[in-house]
Parts: structure tokens; C-alpha cells; sequence
């Protein structure tokens, strides 16, 4: 199931809703009907991995009650950390990267072991890295094991965060377990997130999603260098809308059933550097990796040449948890490449040029996108060498707008003013818009956007996010 489908919408939401609020002021009650609806909601579409998610769950429970009864830093309590760090990336290893590992061995060593093809669990790398964060901030004393299963079970399956995140802490997310407010203000402004996460995802989102994936179905010597700048841009849209449009939903679910999950995005592509960009955008990831393995390495505390290794690991880590193939880590290490060159010394640069490191970064973010979006890296080069010459590659069997229709030209131009600009616009030049939010004005928008949303769903246009397969 996904927080996008008409049967989240018309049955499954409104039932565990209605439930929740029967549940006056019993809060562990609450939490298990709304454990109950994330096993449900989990088990739709593939019941077979719920006992690998249960098995998680009980495992980390099981790790996180030993490594409690440790002493602060002793060998046994690092002993018990290691082994639950293992046993989490062993689960993500064997389902995302056995096979990638596997062509590597036969590169090797010339064998010719048969792949696998290891179907990938929804949500496993965001449950798994919200597992190891628990288990590491236990060991560094920041609170105690939860000693509750069904509150370890609902913090790594809860439903709106499950899928496609964002990647919760259990710092943040553990004492709203036990203790939350549910009023009708934060219902409201719960419903308003969702309605504009649905829009950003339905009406931005798969609209312009269509037009990239037609340009790329074409045979790549059918395709001229500026439909490839069409494509790189507008997917450039949709993977922003599309993802921080599933944030919204979660976070708007979570403020529903009074949770507060945490921000995941925040205008990235207003970034005037790469290092900037990657504090903006997926903020919980790249939190994530910079507590729990660039600090951990190091950091910044052991000389330039250190910090650089540490950043290079840190998005080759970064690469790798995306997909596992040569393309995606190629992506993360031309980010890393990009953040290490900025640390050096060209950041300094970047400030002193106004408004050309906008530029710089978009280009920079616009070339990722290509290799990530085709997670082929050798054809990923080709669309390049295409955007890099495109007088070069002028022919093609179809016309532009065969490709890109009204409905798509429409919503990239809405989309590229929602990244930010029109948000900035208004706050600089329109101040007193501010008064609209929470009015009658953005309750019929909010209300529109759900009809609109719904109504292409129902015509066949749901689309899966483009997180699910990570």
C-alpha cells in the first residue's frame, strides 16, 4: 500500500483515523491500533517481508535490552553495538547489495555465479538506518532501552514514515510515544501538509514524470541534445516534488495522529553550493551519515587530508545506499568530489561571485540527476556528452512537443515557482499573504488540491514514489 493510493485515501486512512480518536486520551491503545494499521499497511503488497520486518524489529528490541545493561563505552557494550550493527547491515546487505556484490566476485575471479534477483523489501533502508540510530545513540547514554516491544515496533514501522521516510530518530520520535497531543490545530495543519504533499506528488510529480519517461524511452540516438536538457530539468522537478511531496504526507500523517516527524527538505535547489545543497535536501539522511559514520570517522578533527577521506566515504556511503550499481555510486562521489573541491578552497569563491553559484550548483545537482535517473552510468555519459554538444545532436524522429505536452509545461513552471521563489517572493514583496495560512482561502486550496489529486488517481495515473526502491 502507499500513502498515495485511492485505497489509503478512501479506506484505510479514514478508518484508522476514525479508530484513533475513539481512543480518548489512552495512549497505548492509540499505539497499538496504529502499530496494527502499520503491519497492515506494510503486509499489503507484500505479506511475505512482514516476518523480515518483524524479525527486525525483535532483534534490535532484543540487541538495544543487552547493550542497556552495559557500562557507558565498556568493551562489552561496544561488543554488543557491533553486533547489532552488523546484524542491520547484514539484513540490508543480503536484500539490496547480494548480487551487486556477487558481479563484483565474478569480475574477480572470472566465475560465473548465477544472480539471485533479490526482490528489495519496501522501506528496508529507512527502517534499518532508523534501527542503527537508536542502537548507537542507546550506546552514547543519550536515554534508556525501551523496554516496551509494541513502542520498538511502532517507531520502526510506523506507516507514514515507513516507505519512503523521512528517517526518523528514536530521540525525537520515542517520548511522543508516551507522551502527545492530538488537538484539532494540529489535525488541521496535518490535513493541510498532506493535501499539499498529495498535489506536489499527483498533480506535479507524475505530470512531469510522464514527459521524462517518454524522452527517456527513446532510443538514445533519437534524442536531441535539448530534449536531454528537457529531460534533466524536468526530472530535476519531479524527484524534488515527488519526494519532498511524500515528506509532506508523512509529516502531515504524523501531526493526524499527533506526531511530529522530521523535516526532510528545505528549497534545495536555492542552494549556492553543493555543501549547501546537501544541508537542504533529504536533511535526514545527510544528518544521519554525518552522526553516525563521518563523525564517528573522524570528522573534521584529524587534518585536511583525513576530513577529505571522510567525505569521500561518506557519499560513496551515500551513492551506495541510494542503489546498488556503479551509476549511483558515480553520483554520490561527483557530489563528494564537488563538496571536497569547496572545502579546499572554491567555497570561497562561490561567495564572491553572487549570483553564478547558483548556477554552478544547479549544474552540477542537474549532471547527478542524469546519472541517477538513468542508473546506467556508460548510456548516464552518453545523455551528458548530448547536454555537453547539443549542437551535435540536432535529429530525431519526433518534435519536442510530441514529448512535452500543455499539461506538462503548465505544472514545470508551477513547480519551479513552488521550489522556493514564489515562497521567497511573497514573504519579501506580499508579507500580509502571510495571514492567508490557516484561512478559509487554503482550506478550499487544500480542498481542491485533494479533489484534483483524487481525481487523477482515479483515472489511472498513480505512480509509485520514486524513493520506494531505496
Amino acid at each position: 500500500m502507499s500513502i498515495n493510493s485511492m485505497i489509503f485515501l478512501t479506506a484505510f486512512l479514514p478508518v484508522v483515523f476514525v479508530l484513533d480518536r475513539l481512543c480518548v486520551r489512552k495512549t497505548a491503545l492509540k499505539n497499538i491500533l496504529l502499530l496494527l494499521a502499520s503491519l497492515v499497511f506494510y503486509a499489503w503488497g507484500e505479506p511475505v517481508y512482514i516476518v523480515l520486518l518483524l524479525v527486525s524489529i525483535a532483534a534490535n528490541y532484543g540487541i538495544g535490552l543487552l547493550l542497556g545493561r552495559q557500562r557507558d563505552e565498556s568493551v562489552a557494550a561496544k561488543t554488543v553495538l557491533a553486533a547489532g550493527i552488523l546484524v542491520n547491515l547484514g539484513i540490508l546487505g543480503y536484500y539490496k547489495y547480494f548480487d551487486f556484490f556477487l558481479r563484483i566476485v565474478n569480475r574477480l575471479t572470472g566465475s560465473e555465479h548465477e544472480m539471485r534477483n533479490i526482490p528489495l523489501p519496501i522501506g528496508i533502508s529507512f527502517f534499518t538506518f532508523g534501527a542503527i540510530s537508536y542502537l548507537m545513540d542507546l550506546y552514547r547514554g543519550h536515554y534508556e532501552a525501551e523496554k516496551n516491544l509494541l513502542n520498538m515496533a511502532l517507531y520502526l514501522s510506523f506507516f507514514p514514515k515507513i516507505s519512503v521516510g523521512p528517517i526518523a530518530r528514536y530521540r525525537d520520535f520515542g517520548p511522543q510515544l508516551v507522551n502527545r497531543q492530538e488537538t484539532v490545530e494540529k489535525t488541521a495543519e496535518g490535513i493541510r501538509r498532506f493535501a499539499y504533499g498529495l498535489g506536489k506528488k499527483v498533480l506535479v510529480a507524475n505530470i512531469v514524470g510522464a514527459s521524462v519517461d517518454k524522452i527517456y524511452a527513446q532510443d538514445i540516438t533519437n534524442v536531441t541534445g535539448v530534449m536531454v536538457w528537457c529531460a534533466a530539468i524536468l526530472y530535476a522537478i519531479q524527484i524534488y516534488y515527488d519526494f519532498s511531496g511524500f515528506t509532506d504526507m508523512a509529516i502531515g500523517l504524523g501531526k493526524m495522529f499527533g506526531f511530529d516527524i522530521c523535516e526532510n527538505f528545505n528549497y534545495p535547489y536555492l542552494s549556492g553550493s553543493i555543501q549547501e545543497f546537501w544541508r537542504r535536501w533529504h536533511i535526514s539522511l545527510s544528518s544521519w551519515f554525518k552522526d553516525y559514520l563521518y563523525i564517528p570517522l573522524g570528522g573534521n578533527r584529524k587534518g585536511k587530508v583525513r576530513t577529505y577521506l571522510n567525505l569521500a566515504i561518506v557519499f560513496f556511503a551515500t551513492g551506495l545506499w541510494h542503489g546498488a550499481t556503479t551509476a549511483f555510486i558515480a553520483w554520490g562521489a561527483l557530489h563528494g568530489f564537488f563538496i571536497i573541491v569547496e572545502r579546499i578552497g572554491f567555497k570561497k569563491i562561490l561567495d564572491k561571485i553572487g549570483f553564478l553559484r547558483y548556477v554552478y550548483t544547479g549544474l552540477v545537482v542537474l549532471f547527478g540527476w542524469v546519472i541517477f535517473r538513468v542508473a546506467n552510468l556508460q548510456p548516464a555519459l552518453q545523455y551528458i556528452r548530448r547536454m555537453l554538444t547539443p549542437w551535435q545532436y540536432t535529429q530525431s524522429t519526433y518534435a519536442l512537443r510530441e514529448l512535452i505536452g500543455n499539461r506538462c509545461i503548465v505544472m514545470a513552471v508551477v513547480g519551479v515557482l513552488g521550489m522556493g521563489l514564489l515562497q521567497v517572493g511573497i514573504k519579501r514583496f506580499c508579507p500580509t499573504a502571510e495571514k492567508l495560512k490557516g484561512g478559509v482561502l487554503e482550506l478550499v486550496y487544500c480542498m481542491f488540491l485533494i479533489a484534483a489529486s483524487m481525481l487523477l488517481l482515479v483515472n489511472g495515473t498513480y505512480s509509485p514514489a520514486i524513493y520506494l526502491n531505496f
